[in-house]
């Protein structure tokens, strides 16, 4: 058979992935937290029909190999981690990261590891506790879920992550609460475990180890939180519909070298007639 319809099956299927990543990106366009992700392409080990001659200065001039490439295959598929857009909500529990910090969050006080978000749709259940929509409990700087004293008429957030209470009475006093952060060296590495949730990996920080510190740390740079504001999708769909353009050019391209190629051994094998 010949190579370039294994290269033209190839392309078919690079491309169709990029497709299902432009699907998936356009699909939570308005998912708060929602980081893209983005298809790369390498290509295969090319089959070498000549090697290379070396030069003889003054006798023999090099010659260069020749080599066919086999195709494509996917190089990675990354999750771009660049800051969304900012949605003013005037709501408390609101929360925008203004940096490169994760909240964290548990299924229950008992998880020995939390998992990481960027979505800050944070509310207090029946109990005070400040959960996401799926009922996942907010960790405080200690790494504790936070609860909110009953007697709490009101509070505030400040950019350092602490919970300021107000009483009854209108006194503003601090509740010894403090929203904390992680950071990791390559968010990359992270999981995805859906619910826009990420879960931590040996290659997101070394030995799985969370790096955790308060909001507004000049040495770990983890940022700000921002009350009353949530971040939104980092899809640009501009730039999704440009790619999805390419990719159905690419996959139809590639469609044409298949059929041009049974086209070929069509002609091969009426040569017996």
């Amino acid at each position: 058979m010949i190579r370039s319809m294994y290269s033209g099956v190839s392309g078919m299927r690079g491309f169709q992935t990029k497709l299902d990543v432009i699907g998936n990106n356009i699909a939570n366009v308005n998912t708060v937290g929602f980081k893209a992700g983005r298809v790369m392409f390498k290509d295969i080990l090319s089959q070498s029909m000549s090697g290379v001659t070396a030069p003889v200065e003054g006798t023999t001039g090099g010659v260069n190999a020749k080599q066919v490439g086999l195709g494509v295959a996917v190089s990675s598929i990354d999750t771009v981690h660049s800051a969304g857009s900012a949605m003013t909500t005037s709501n408390a529990t609101d929360l925008r990261i203004d940096g490169d910090g994760f909240f964290m969050v548990k299924t229950s006080a008992e998880q020995a590891v939390p998992y990481l978000t960027r979505a800050g749709n944070f509310t207090p259940d029946a109990a005070g506790q400040l959960v996401n929509p799926d009922g996942m409990l907010l960790l405080s700087l200690d790494g504790e879920p936070i609860t909110l004293p009953r007697e709490i008429t009101a509070f505030n957030i400040s950019q350092d992550g602490r919970i300021i209470q107000i009483d009854a009475d209108g006194l503003a006093t601090d509740s010894g609460f403090q929203i904390g952060l992680a950071k990791v060296y390559n968010p990359n590495g992270l999981e995805k475990v859906g619910g826009n949730m990420y879960r931590l990996t040996p290659n997101a920080n070394l030995e799985s180890e969370l790096i955790t510190g308060a909001p507004s740390d000049p040495e770990l740079g983890l940022g700000a939180i921002i009350s009353g504001q949530l971040e939104m999708s980092n899809v640009d769909l501009t730039n999704e519909f440009t790619e999805m353009i390419v990719a159905q050019r690419g996959f139809q391209a590639n469609s044409k070298i298949i059929t041009t190629s049974d086209e070929v051994l069509q002609e091969i094998v009426n040569l017996k007639r």
